[in-house]
């Protein structure tokens, strides 16, 4: 469907605001490559398929590489679940055949099964405090969260960890009730040197996909991070 011709006006205003006005807006802007990636975080994260299928070819001619956007998805599985991630594999997977990028991508794993809990927590220790490598033996989804979560994907390459938890603060920002977790990784993020301006700039990006409402809860949960 060609929406110029059956939704002009609403095209008009929301192409002008979404790639003109926020893009543009003093004070707020972010190098094209993070932009994109932060917008398709945030599109998984709300489960925005149609803007994601949009972006993401966009995205990838403006430099973001295949392995960022990869790392991306398969990351969102921790946040969103296969349930809600899968269809974007699938469709990151049909546009990077069109695009004719050879998969599967080189392998970016770090962790053998045997030392993933050790290096998941080390990971979780780096960004939260040293107090977080004893965390997970408080329990079971403890123990997961250290060596699911953090082994099997925070410690792969292609991401640094400051990208990790700028696309982790994305993918909870965008699904919304999730304020508790967007607080505690708004604060990981400033560890990380995401610092409260920085994270500022990227809801400002991001809110076009995903409204106000989220994006002013956003704000709020960065604020009190950075008390």
């Amino acid at each position: 469907m060609n929406y110029y011709e059956t939704d002009p006006e609403f095209m008009e205003r929301f192409e002008h605001f979404a790639f003109e006005e926020v893009v543009n807006e003093d004070g707020q802007q972010l190098a094209p490559q993070t932009r994109y990636l932060v917008i398709l975080a945030t599109l998984i994260g709300c489960q925005g398929m149609d803007a994601y299928k949009e972006i993401l070819p966009k995205a990838l001619d403006a430099g973001l590489s295949p392995v960022a956007v990869k790392e991306t998805v398969y990351q969102a599985v921790d946040y969103l679940g296969m349930g809600r991630m899968w269809q974007f594999l699938r469709v990151t997977n049909e546009i990077f055949s069109e695009k004719e990028i050879a998969l599967p991508l080189p392998s970016q794993a770090t962790t053998t099964m045997e030392e993933r809990l050790e290096k998941g927590a080390q990971a979780q220790a780096e960004i939260f405090g040293e107090h977080m490598k004893e965390a997970w033996k408080a329990g079971h989804i403890n123990r997961w969260l250290a060596d699911n979560c953090f082994g099997d994907y925070y410690t792969r390459t292609g991401l640094d960890l400051a990208q990790r938890e700028m696309i982790t603060f994305c993918f909870l920002l965008a699904q919304g009730g999730c304020e508790p977790q967007l607080t505690a990784h708004a604060r990981g993020n400033m560890n990380m040197g995401n610092d409260k301006a920085f994270l500022i700039r990227v809801v400002s990006q991001c809110l076009p996909y995903i409204g106000y409402p989220r994006s002013l809860n956003a704000i709020t949960c960065i604020n009190k991070a950075a008390e």
